[in-house]
């Protein structure tokens, strides 16, 4: 039996006694007695089970504040880890974007030096092609100098 049960007892105990005027009750003392030293010899029983439950409980409580301390430190350092992974991304997006126009900037001019490049070349061998060719009318010009001149002589014969 359980405390409960002893003190359901003595509700039966003092439903049963005898009424007297001016709302005093008889009860039988010896069973009254026995009720209470059952109670007496079953509480210790009753305690140590609440105490058991209650360490249980205080058990419980810390093994989950230790789970939920676990598991937000771990978030904690999963939101660290993902900030760190988003920098990492945001740096190197920066650096290939840096990358990029450094290539674009050596492009352009490694195009204009290119462009540079062939002008003069282009140039160089419009001089060239303007000397030979002021070197070629010259050359046709004395020539046709020199073949008016024979050409009269070879008629003045």
């Amino acid at each position: 039996m359980n405390i409960e049960d002893f003190l359901d007892q003595l509700d039966e105990l003092l439903d049963k006694g005898i009424r007297m005027p001016g709302g005093r009750s008889i009860i039988d003392v010896e069973k009254l007695r026995a009720i209470v030293d059952d109670i007496r010899l079953n509480l210790p029983t009753e305690i140590k089970q609440a105490r058991g439950i209650v360490a249980d409980r205080a058990d419980i409580i810390t093994t989950a504040k230790r789970e939920a301390d676990g598991i937000i430190r771990a978030a904690e350092e999963r939101a660290k880890a993902m900030v760190a992974q988003e920098e990492i991304t945001r740096l190197a997006q920066a650096k290939a974007s840096e990358i990029i126009s450094a290539a674009q900037t050596k492009s352009r001019e490694m195009r204009k030096a290119a462009q540079d490049f062939v002008d003069d070349l282009m140039k160089k061998a419009d001089e060239s092609l303007t000397a030979t060719l002021a070197e070629l009318r010259k050359t046709r010009a004395s020539l046709k100098q020199h073949g008016s001149g024979t050409a009269r002589r070879d008629g003045e014969k």
